[in-house]
């Protein structure tokens, strides 16, 4: 049996599939992820909540990290291998090359993997671990996520390179939702135009719901909570006045 799968992964098909695979993991991921990031706009407590429930998880939560580890990693592996393979077929670069049937998600699509592996480290050191440098003085509170995201926001540099890293896994996802209604045979001129729209809908829905946060904070519709009183502390002022 273990024979039969390592044969199977090692074809395109197989890879294609695993890929489609992981890619679905990492969807349903990613939309819980933002689902719970919107929790900042019912107040601090609701998203602490939030955020206790998933440090207590216990076996559940790291049950999910581990599935979600062996899906980026599958994916990532995948993927090279697929773009080594098809290197392979051609040595040679072509003498003139027109991508006609691509797009930029797709010829952005290695980059902005890297990029988004990148920043998922940074984000878990950051948000997670807490291993990162203070954000203006405040050191990081694992008992208050919701003012961890909100002064770290507050920082038009990091808010900025949360929107770029959000934007490219758009890419991403446009690109992934595409290529996985081809794999399953939607590939097909009566269905290309809804695969299209399926592709830029979902992807574009994921992005809005990231970005809203760090573009709330900066605006000012989003601010820090008073470790006391749970009020709002509008001592650590207001971004987008």
């Amino acid at each position: 049996m273990t024979t039969r799968a390592i044969t199977f992964y090692d074809s395109t098909i197989g890879k294609k599939v695993v890929m489609a695979t992981t890619g679905l993991i990492g969807f349903g991921f990613v939309l819980g992820h933002m689902t719970g990031h919107l929790l900042t706009f019912k107040g601090a407590e609701a998203y602490n909540a939030y955020a206790h429930f998933l440090q207590n998880s216990g076996a559940l939560l790291w049950g999910a990290r581990i599935v979600l580890l062996a899906a980026i990693a599958l994916h990532a592996h995948a993927a090279f291998s697929l773009w080594s393979r098809n290197n392979e077929a051609r040595p040679r670069a072509y003498y003139q090359r027109k991508d006609l049937a691509t797009n930029y998600a797709a010829l952005t699509m290695r980059y902005g993997g890297v990029l988004i592996l990148l920043f998922l480290v940074y984000h878990l050191a950051h948000f997670t671990w807490g291993v990162t440098e203070p954000i203006d003085g405040v050191p990081f509170d694992p008992d208050n996520a919701y003012n961890n995201l909100v002064l770290s926001f507050q920082k038009p540099a990091l808010a900025g390179f949360y929107i770029v890293v959000m934007c490219a896994l758009g890419m991403h996802l446009y690109h992934g939702i595409w290529s996985l209604t081809q794999s399953v045979g939607l590939d097909h001129p009566k269905y290309n135009k809804l695969r299209q729209r399926a592709a830029m809908v979902g992807s574009a829905i994921i992005v809005f719901g990231f970005i809203i946060v760090p573009i709330s904070v900066q605006t000012g519709v989003l601010l820090p909570v008073s470790p006391d009183t749970g009020a709002v502390d509008d001592d650590q002022g207001n971004p987008g006045e």
